[in-house]
Parts: C-alpha cells; structure tokens; sequence
C-alpha cells in the first residue's frame, strides 16, 4: 500500500523560510518522479516543483529563485525548501509520485497547510 506523508506546514510571516517534507512508503521511491502541488482557496491545483529519480528539476515561475526541491532516496523522503515566502504562497501543499515526469501523476498525499501572514 502506496502512503505520501506530508509534513513541515505551518504558519509564518512574509519573508520568512518553511521546509516541507513527504516520506513515501510501498513503492520503490528512488524510481518514481515526485512532485509537489498547491492549492489556494477558491483555485485549481497547481504545480510547484517536479524532480525526477536522476535529480533533473522544474519550477512552476512564480517560485524559481525561491524554493528548491530536492530528494533523499536513502530516507524515502522529498523535500521542498520555501524561502522568501509570500502571502500569495498560502495553500495546502501536496506531493505526488510517480508517472511521467511531466504528469500526470499516480500518487497522492493528503496536504498540508502553509499560511504565510503579511
């Protein structure tokens, strides 16, 4: 049985860094494409940041220069290091697995809440 955990949400202060985390358990993680999504309120989910099982990344652009995604094969976890935060960040972030390396996706944890408060 395929469980994406997702943990390290929170609140913070415009400005400030989150680093979220999503270990993945009954699959074999170093294949798999991760990703991480977001949804806002009232808005569709979108793309953050994908990396692939060789480490090749992409950013959706209104993030690029500000988090970093990255993985931990050994642990089994993704990572999603948030600086720089902003109001217009605040949403329930998701992480996928495995699929194509641009989607879709098969995989899905159950979110977790950043609130970034200006």
């Amino acid at each position: 049985q395929v469980q994406l955990v997702e943990s390290g949400g929170g609140s913070v202060q415009a400005g400030g860094s989150l680093k979220l985390s999503c270990t993945a358990s009954g699959y074999i993680f170093s294949t798999c494409v991760m990703a991480w999504y977001r949804q806002a309120p009232g808005k569709e989910r979108g793309l953050v940041s994908r990396i692939s099982s060789v480490g090749t990344t992409g950013y959706a652009d209104s993030v690029k220069g500000r988090f970093t995604v990255s993985r931990d094969n050994a642990k089994n976890t993704l990572y999603l290091q948030m600086n720089s935060l902003q109001t217009e960040d605040t949403a329930v972030y998701y992480c996928a697995a495995c699929g194509n390396y641009y989607g879709p996706y098969t995989y899905w944890g159950q979110g977790t809440q950043v609130t970034v408060s200006s």
